[in-house]
């Protein structure tokens, strides 16, 4: 990661409330970040099934990631492994995990 995380801080999280960098929660008390983790901004996670995003997490802008799901009433945790990226765009399902260092690229629908 870049140095740009060298004064990295944990974000204020408010259920359904931006954060500082324009990303949203729900179902925060779902919610484990880990540390250094770098979420870009216009991405949704729902985390009322829970949500682990591990350390050193690169998540791109204006994805989406679901531990419900609204279409199929599907439901499970997601975990995003240490170190993995996300490319942006990108749309993660309920009982997803995404191993470590692993890379999923832009615009990807993983389920």
């Amino acid at each position: 990661m870049s140095e740009r995380f060298e004064d990295w801080e944990y974000p204020e999280i408010i259920d359904g409330k931006p954060t500082r960098y324009h990303w949203i929660v729900q179902g925060v008390a779902g919610l484990t970040l880990g540390y250094k983790t770098d979420i870009g901004a216009f991405t949704y996670i729902n985390a009322h099934e829970k949500v682990v995003i591990e350390d050193f997490v690169q998540l791109g802008s204006h994805c989406s990631v679901y531990s419900v799901s609204t279409i199929d009433g599907k439901k499970g945790k997601v975990t995003l492994k240490k170190g993995c990226c996300v490319g942006s765009h990108s749309t993660i399902m309920p009982g997803v995990t995404i191993g470590e260092n692993a890379i999923v690229g832009a615009h990807s629908f993983v389920n």
